[in-house]
């Protein structure tokens, strides 16, 4: 009967902002239509104002649907993402007896002081401030009461909206809605825990600990749970208040290119980088041993990316910056996100006629997210698999190079960006790569080597045994057993020559 009901409220608050419009036709909808009549509002202006009538779940799967810039129109992208989380507070009462609760001892022994009235309030938690015993001050995230319960019945009847529109619409199976709402799941699963937060926080405060570019909270870890998250608290200015970060004597033009180098350094080094990196997220201290520092807050939404797709991303970069669109073109049907028997100079083509309009501007006008994102649209022609990581990266590379630009309109992302890359390339694929793996699969050699005379027994046995079976089998086990001798020899010579050579380079 509830769901009933929440089902209810939500078509009406559909029909009232006329959002028929994103509906397939289906016999007898014209009575819909007609109670719905027309609205003056753009259709996406229109859709956002539902969402925040909804309440704080459809905020949220705004926001995230925002994201997938792929698979929507621009205007309706544009719209979504002006959804803030602006959402009204819970009662403290109900935070302090969830943190008792969770951390299983009284407040009085936890904290000194904890302030009642929450600092930020969004759709899953809201934070306090507190000072502990020891006098550390910190900042204290606790989850909304029922919080998971009111997403499961929400995701339920978004699946249900989400199958129905495949089910229908031809468009909508193109805009893939079950994986959209898979996706929005997956990332609520992971806000929902606090405990995987924090060790995202710690993972990432563990990479920038000797940075002087961003500063991380510690996490209190005696102090977290499923549903409270305890950590350092930050000082700072938010990055958009550019006023007042010059009136403290901050470097703009430096802080705008520290933000390109930490995201690359995440995404390259790391392959583990902040993927909400939105204003209300970024600090910059502006005092004490941390100045100047970029300080990031809330890690809910963390991107990882593999050695393939950070190989593949530094490929597709530098042929971007030296306008090869052949190498763009290979790097995609390398990486298998082509189908095989896609034309190579057709892609080619297509991704040259999206980049060359964008490069005849001026470099400081090229929006590096941005025209990420007229390829993803461009390779959908070709049935290209857009990854859900390198989604999330283009969005993260659209908030950096917006926060860049509002700290120094004059910001070149390609100047900034390109001698990181060709180091990091340097690096995996030259001498200084070459002598990493030797140091890396070293202990692997020294534990296998000992074995290869058992390893070459139990072969030459296998074999002798296959060669009891026939005549002809005899003859080609021998040959093969010759063969695997003659590698089995090279493998150690190969295997000793690395192990000298990784001798010498310690000596």
């Amino acid at each position: 009967m509830i769901r009933l009901a929440r089902l209810v409220r939500i078509f009406a608050i559909a029909v009232s902002y006329g959002l028929h419009e994103f509906m397939p036709r289906v016999p007898g909808d014209f009575v819909l239509r007609l109670i719905a009549g027309r609205r003056p509002e753009p259709r996406g202006q229109r859709l956002r104002e539902a969402f925040e009538r909804l309440g704080p779940i459809f905020v949220k799967f705004g926001q995230v649907l925002s994201t997938r810039r792929d698979l929507l129109p621009p205007d309706i992208a544009d719209e979504l993402a002006k959804l803030q989380d602006r959402v009204p507070p819970f009662d403290p009462e109900l935070a302090f007896a969830e943190i008792q609760r969770s951390l299983g001892r009284p407040l009085g022994e936890l904290f000194a002081t904890l302030e009642r009235t929450p600092v930020a309030s969004a759709s899953i938690a809201q934070v306090h401030l507190g000072v502990l015993k020891d006098g550390r001050e910190v900042a204290v995230k606790v989850l909304r009461p029922a919080v998971e319960r009111e997403v499961a019945k929400d995701l339920a009847l978004l699946e249900t909206a989400a199958a129905l529109v495949e089910r229908l619409s031809p468009e909508g199976r193109r805009l893939k809605p079950r994986q959209v709402v898979a996706e929005f799941a997956h990332h609520l699963d992971e806000e929902l825990d606090l405990m995987r937060e924090a060790a995202n926080a710690s993972q990432l405060r563990r990479n920038f600990e000797f940075s002087p570019l961003l500063a991380v909270p510690e996490v209190h870890w005696d102090l977290c749970s499923e549903r409270v998250m305890t950590m350092e608290r930050m000082h700072g200015v938010p990055v958009s208040h550019v006023a007042v970060l010059k009136e403290r004597g901050i470097d703009l033009k430096a802080l705008a290119r520290a933000g390109v180098e930490i995201c690359f350094t995440q995404v390259f080094r790391d392959g583990f980088f902040h993927a909400d990196m939105h204003p209300g997220n970024i600090l910059v201290a502006v005092e004490g041993e941390h100045r100047g520092r970029y300080v990031a807050l809330d890690f809910g939404i963390m991107g990882t990316l593999t050695d393939v797709d950070k190989n593949y991303l530094a490929q597709n970069f530098l042929a971007f910056f030296n306008r090869d669109y052949r190498r763009v073109a290979q790097a995609h049907l390398d990486a298998g996100w082509v189908p095989g028997g896609t034309r190579i100079d057709q892609f080619e083509a297509a991704i040259r006629a999206v980049c060359e309009p964008v490069f005849a501007r001026p470099l400081k006008e090229i929006y590096f997210g941005r025209l990420l994102l007229r390829l993803f649209q461009t390779s959908r022609r070709f049935n290209v698999e857009i990854q859900p990581q390198l989604v999330m990266l283009q969005k993260t590379l659209l908030n950096i190079e917006g926060l860049g630009r509002q700290l120094d309109p004059d910001l070149d992302l390609w100047t900034t960006a390109k001698p990181f890359l060709e180091r990091w390339m340097s690096e995996q694929v030259g001498w200084r790569g070459f002598v990493r793996t030797l140091r890396r699969e070293a202990p692997y050699w020294a534990s296998t080597l000992p074995q290869l005379p058992r390893l070459m027994h139990r072969a030459l046995a296998e074999d002798r045994l296959g060669a009891l079976r026939s005549a002809v089998e005899r003859l080609t086990a021998e040959q093969r057993r010759r063969n695997r001798l003659l590698a089995a020899l090279l493998v150690v010579a190969l295997a000793a020559l690395i192990l000298l050579g990784i001798g010498l380079l310690q000596a």
